[in-house]
């Protein structure tokens, strides 16, 4: 397994950096140019697919261990959209690079590698192009589960809710950068009328965290919540803080590796289900499968037995989403 070549499992976040008003890590503010060329390239992309439109084969598997999410059933292991609609929180090339890849007909391919591996459930941001692959994928006798996160503009955006509810969700969950920015200002109670207007669609519910005292706080309070998606690395802390840490504030996305077992002590404790996420530290942990392996390791045995990991998966150059899958299975085994 040593010898094979290095993984690039994760190397996007389940949290896109679409919105330059109210996301920090948006790496395309000031980039206006190439924000529009990346646009422009996943719009063309949606209606005209390469004669190769292919990836590459999945390695084939049984159905994943499950565990429950309401009336649901979720494999432990949740595929990502981020590195299908190029959101690599690496840089712009990165992400024009992945954004490019993902005609429609890949991503419909992408789609099924998943279920041969024996996953049954696909987590995304939406967007446009996630509407129209999605509703095309569902045509085509799609098995998939799909978990819904939403823009973080959706807060003031009734219409886009009601609009994203029709693809059918498990869930929706308010996006990490609005219970960041509300968590920041002392006013995280803000998020409790978006949460009721997702209850009232009829789909679960769920909020997106990367603090843990958001989860925390949510649980003490008791709200009305049906899970949480959890990142395991807060990395995008308020500047003052990483400056009190690091005595001053890197360049690009901070990574801590203190951050995973505080997050992890946060996730046993949680009532609710935590759908755990950033587990390879948004592709900074896949120097080779071994590394892959021992990271998603020690995220499944860390989080409680119940709960689903997402990861983001690439199938461009080799088959991350069997092996991914294969990895899962050997940890649960052992376990």
């Amino acid at each position: 397994m040593e010898h094979e070549p290095p993984l690039m499992n994760g190397m996007v976040e389940l949290e896109p950096v679409d919105d330059p008003g109210v996301d920090r890590r948006d790496l395309f503010r000031g980039a206006g140019t190439i924000a529009a060329w990346l646009a422009a390239a996943n719009a063309s992309a949606a209606q005209v697919a390469p004669p190769d439109g292919k990836v590459p084969e999945a390695k084939a598997g049984p159905l994943l261990p499950v565990v429950p999410f309401g009336k649901f059933k979720l494999t432990r292991l949740i595929a990502g959209a981020n590195p299908i609609y190029g959101y690599s929180h690496f840089n712009y090339v990165f992400s024009a690079h992945m954004g490019e890849y993902h005609t429609t007909d890949r991503v419909l391919a992408f789609l099924r590698e998943l279920e041969r591996a024996g996953l049954n459930t696909w987590q995304a941001s939406w967007s446009e192009r996630l509407e129209t692959d999605w509703l095309k994928y569902k045509e085509q006798g799609g098995k998939l589960q799909l978990l819904l996160l939403s823009r973080p503009t959706f807060n003031d955006q009734p219409e886009m809710l009601k609009r994203a509810a029709k693809l059918n969700p498990l869930g929706i969950a308010q996006h990490g950068a609005s219970t960041n920015r509300f968590w920041d200002m002392g006013q995280l109670d803000r998020s409790l009328d978006y949460l009721k207007r997702i209850r009232d669609l009829g789909v679960m519910v769920g909020l997106s965290c990367h603090n843990p005292l958001e989860v925390e706080y949510a649980e003490e309070k008791g709200w009305d919540v049906d899970y949480y998606m959890t990142s395991l690395y807060y990395m995008n802390r308020p500047k003052k803080e990483f400056e009190k840490i690091l005595g001053q504030v890197p360049l690009g996305e901070i990574y801590l590796p203190s951050d995973p077992p505080r997050m992890m002590e946060t996730i046993r404790k949680a009532k609710k289900p935590c759908l755990t996420y950033k587990v390879l530290a948004a592709g900074r942990s896949v120097s080779s499968p071994k590394e892959v392996r021992e990271r998603m390791a020690a995220a499944l045995n860390g989080i409680k037995p119940t709960d689903p990991v997402i990861i983001g998966l690439y199938q461009r150059f080799n088959d991350q989403i069997g092996q991914t899958a294969e990895f899962v299975r050997e940890i649960l085994a052992r376990t």
